[in-house]
């Protein structure tokens, strides 16, 4: 475990993905200036990233950062509307990008590790997406947050799948409509994020909380978000008898044995599962 903590990897560019990782934390770093947006290569690269990342049992949990002013303006709307000269008027290539899309947002979700959105600047339409998909969000408070396609025409209809999952529904639907950026404090209290800090404090404080979930339990983490996803689209009966199920699963494993009998004898648990 020390060897763990004291690794650190030199940051390398996945295309327009910077990933480096530093103990237990890997921090995966939009990086395709000036706007950081999702373009097809952006998003695979960070597919491939975060697969990968799923398998390696040095990752514990993953940061999703982004470079520069802005923290994401979504999809590359001059990429896409250069493919309106392609034979089907553009209708394959969109397709693909949005299927590309859903796929990454649903990997988040279901990813074996927690994952934390580090926000700073502008995350708009898809880039607001993306933050809500992560599983814990923390902006500066000079973050701001959009779903704007219906300022030229657009309805953020997969944006929205993420937003009304994690928002009030009318919160959601004020965002979709109205096309109006919130600042950081709203976004926080309509559940967008967890946390609005000072500039100069957020990688900070984005590491103490990445640290403090990697000092968990892995197989607990991995069981937990899963069930905690999966009970969410359950109805009230199905969803305690699901959970039920997943914490007996949980009290037989060898980390829940040597989680209570450190508690019980005052001491540091010893993680065997990952």
């Amino acid at each position: 475990m020390a060897e763990i903590l004291a690794m650190k990897r030199a940051p390398e560019a996945e295309g327009p993905i910077l990933s480096s990782q530093e103990g237990d934390i890997l921090r995966l770093t939009l990086s395709n200036p000036p706007a950081n947006v999702l373009s097809l290569e952006a998003m695979e690269a960070l597919q491939t990233a975060l697969d990968s990342a799923a398998a390696d049992k040095s990752v514990r949990v993953i940061v999703i950062a982004a470079a520069g002013k802005l923290f994401s303006g979504g999809h590359d709307l001059k990429q896409m509307t250069a493919h309106r000269a392609d034979a089907d008027g553009g209708k394959g290539y969109f397709e693909k990008t949005f299927a590309v899309c859903s796929v990454l947002m649903q990997s988040i979700v279901r990813h074996p590790k927690p994952v934390i959105a580090e926000v700073d600047g502008i995350a708009t339409a898809a880039g607001c997406q993306l933050v809500a998909s992560c599983d814990l969000a923390i902006a500066s408070d000079q973050a701001t947050f959009g779903v704007n396609g219906i300022n030229v025409g657009l309805f953020c209809t997969t944006p929205g799948v993420a937003l009304v999952r994690g928002l009030k529904p009318k919160h959601a639907m004020e965002m979709l409509l109205t096309g109006e950026m919130v600042d950081a404090a709203t976004a926080r209290e309509f559940g967008l994020i967890n946390r609005v800090v000072p500039r100069e404090y957020l990688a900070q404080v984005v590491n103490k909380y990445a640290q403090t979930i990697a000092s968990k339990s892995p197989s607990a983490l991995k069981l937990g978000k899963e069930a905690f996803y999966r009970q969410a689209e359950m109805g009230l009966a199905e969803a305690y008898d699901y959970g039920a199920r997943v914490m007996v699963e949980n009290m037989l494993g060898k980390d829940a044995v040597e989680g209570i009998d450190a508690f019980i004898g005052k001491r540091k648990p010893e993680w065997t599962e990952d």
